[in-house]
């Protein structure tokens, strides 16, 4: 009962550390970046910017404002599970925004975050997309504009990601409109970017390997040499041609991706008209791939 626990504090420390880190990347990448250089992009920074020639309002007031007002009504239609999930961020990224946007204009000299306008879309949009991964990854949200593509999402029935794209499109749509199209098209960058990092930190620490299903007359041999041989269990497959109508085991092995250039080197030893099917599996778990095992 003590491990678990000990287990269950780790685990929402673990939680706590992944978005609070989360959200000070993102909200740094915002008022370093995005701000300064007038980044049109996804989320509320990007709407921030884009309102900013229309209605004259400082984009992190906006931004203070959007983050609380979303929170207010994800919490109405997503309900309290949501808000708990989410309230860490709705309060300290606004907090975040505010302050790192006072050093910058405080603490350096005017003009010193300005650049390449591509160039701050791309790495305003890693770094948008490694603190927003970082907070997905412990099953948390950041708040924002996630919140009204996840209610188009539960009421409409739109997948989660047509749901993003739909509002970020809407937030560059805008941007077209009030700064014309190169920045509109740089702003595009800026999401794409994001959108890959996102992916990319969540799926860190996780292990990528290659799933392998051979057909072959003998793959009672084949799956005899993968277990001797390689160190990796299979598992045979029910599997009937389709042009001989003839019933065969699929083996199928998952490996790490170096072994398999000895798992071709084997296979084709035993039966050179071997069929193979390669797929590369982005994460696996359980026993013979462990948590800290090296690819």
């Amino acid at each position: 009962m003590e491990t678990k626990k000990i287990s269950s504090n780790k685990s929402y420390s673990k939680q706590i550390i992944f978005i609070l880190l989360g959200n000070c990347i993102l909200a740094a990448a915002v008022s370093f970046l995005i701000l300064p250089n007038n980044i049109l992009t996804g989320g509320v920074a990007g709407v921030a910017v884009a309102l900013e020639p229309l209605i004259h309002i400082k984009p992190v007031y906006v931004i203070d404002f959007l983050t609380i007002g979303l929170f207010i009504v994800g919490a109405i239609f997503l309900g309290k599970r949501f808000a708990m999930r989410t309230i860490v961020s709705t309060i300290i990224y606004p907090m975040l925004v505010t302050t790192f946007s006072w050093i910058a204009t405080a603490f350096f000299p005017e003009g010193t975050f300005l650049m390449e306008p591509l160039l701050a879309s791309l790495y305003s949009g890693l770094f948008m997309g490694i603190g927003v991964g970082l907070v997905f990854k412990v099953d948390a949200s950041t708040g924002g504009m996630d919140i009204p593509a996840l209610i188009m999402h539960k009421y409409i029935r739109i997948k989660e990601g047509d749901a993003v794209m739909i509002i970020d499109t809407l937030t560059v749509l805008l941007g077209l409109y009030t700064y014309g199209l190169q920045p509109a098209l740089i702003g595009i960058v800026s999401v794409v970017v994001s959108g890959v990092a996102i992916n990319r930190m969540i799926m860190l620490g996780t292990q990528a390997a290659m799933n392998v299903m051979i057909i072959s007359e003998k793959w009672d041999t084949i799956r005899s040499a993968l277990m001797d041989h390689v160190g990796r269990g299979v598992t045979l497959l029910d599997a009937k041609g389709g042009y001989h109508d003839k019933k065969r085991p699929v083996v199928m092995c998952v490996i790490t991706q170096h072994q398999y250039p000895q798992l071709e080197q084997i296979v084709n030893a035993i039966d050179p008209q071997a069929f193979f099917i390669v797929n590369n599996v982005h994460s696996v778990h359980g026993e013979g791939f462990s948590q800290g095992e090296r690819l």
